[in-house]
């Protein structure tokens, strides 16, 4: 929490929450006792809140602090989240491996042509469907997934993984939007650690993540747009969204989808294809795919 508050702090000026600037600052953003003073509250509680002494802190305190940052309300929440941090005995910490449900598994597998992705709590894959497999890991075992061992997981793929990081045209962009989504869910579930395991690899291994994790972004990616450069199916231009289940297992289920009549549509539909026939179709086809 202290280091989500000193980077929005960092990032506005007194101009941004109307506050006369008098002189040069020997830091960038707004001093400690600006922020106390917008959120009505004393300088050494704020500090004592920079300081990771913020145990449960109440509605009225986060509410005041998310309107003296101009937090915007995925923010707020994000910093409610980090401020009720509970951290389990040790011994009851332990981390079972997630599982997708039946009902959920063949929600995917129905969906025919719309590459679909179900996702746990740690970005990791708990199942695909064939077309969603084929869109973003065909280089990977269909059936990985069902191991927790060997599941792929969409983050550390993102920044690890050669062929995923290919695969996205506009890299930079995706490696940003999935780093905010990483920081909500370590705010929401922040005793789970196996999810600060991973955090940890890859700040130990990319040093790309690392830059991005350390300016604390945030974001709700529900819906956009992604550019993917596939290795069989040539450019493809696809909207996605993201279905949230309404039970607190952070499960989640990615879809792709694109414009009816377009280009792109069709070749989704090549995916569910057997894989023979999709390369014999690819080769055929060249570079008109």
């Amino acid at each position: 929490m202290g280091d989500f508050l000193r980077k929005r702090r960092a990032a506005l000026s007194p101009a941004d929450v109307g506050l006369m600037d008098y002189g040069t600052r020997r830091v960038p953003g707004l001093r400690r006792e600006e922020v106390a003073m917008l959120a009505g509250m004393s300088v050494t509680y704020y500090a004592r809140l920079e300081q990771g002494q913020h145990l449960n802190a109440s509605d009225a305190v986060i509410n005041s602090l998310a309107q003296a940052l101009a937090l915007t309300e995925v923010e707020r929440k994000h910093l409610s989240d980090l401020s009720g941090i509970k951290r389990r005995n040790a011994k009851t910490s332990r981390d079972r491996p997630d599982c997708v449900r039946p009902g959920t598994k063949r929600l995917v597998d129905s969906m025919g042509c719309v590459p679909a992705v179900v996702l746990g709590k740690r970005t990791e894959v708990l199942a695909w469907n064939q077309a969603g497999h084929r869109l973003v890991a065909s280089h990977l075992d269909f059936d990985a997934p069902d191991t927790p061992s060997q599941r792929p997981n969409m983050t550390r793929m993102l920044f690890l993984d050669e062929a995923t990081r290919s695969l996205y045209l506009y890299w930079r962009s995706e490696a940003g939007r999935a780093v905010a989504s990483l920081r909500l869910l370590s705010g929401r579930f922040a005793d789970d650690t196996e999810l600060a395991a991973l955090v940890g690899e890859l700040t130990l291994k990319s040093p790309e993540f690392a830059t991005m994790w350390a300016e604390h972004p945030v974001e709700n990616c529900m819906s956009g747009h992604k550019t993917l450069n596939h290795p069989q199916l040539g450019s493809l231009e696809l909207g996605f969204e993201v279905l949230t289940m309404p039970d607190d297992s952070g499960h989640r289920i990615l879809t792709y989808t694109a414009e009816p009549g377009m280009g792109a549509a069709a070749t989704l539909a090549r995916l569910n294809r057997p894989p023979l026939a999709l390369a014999r179709e690819v080769a055929g086809l060249g570079q008109t795919v």
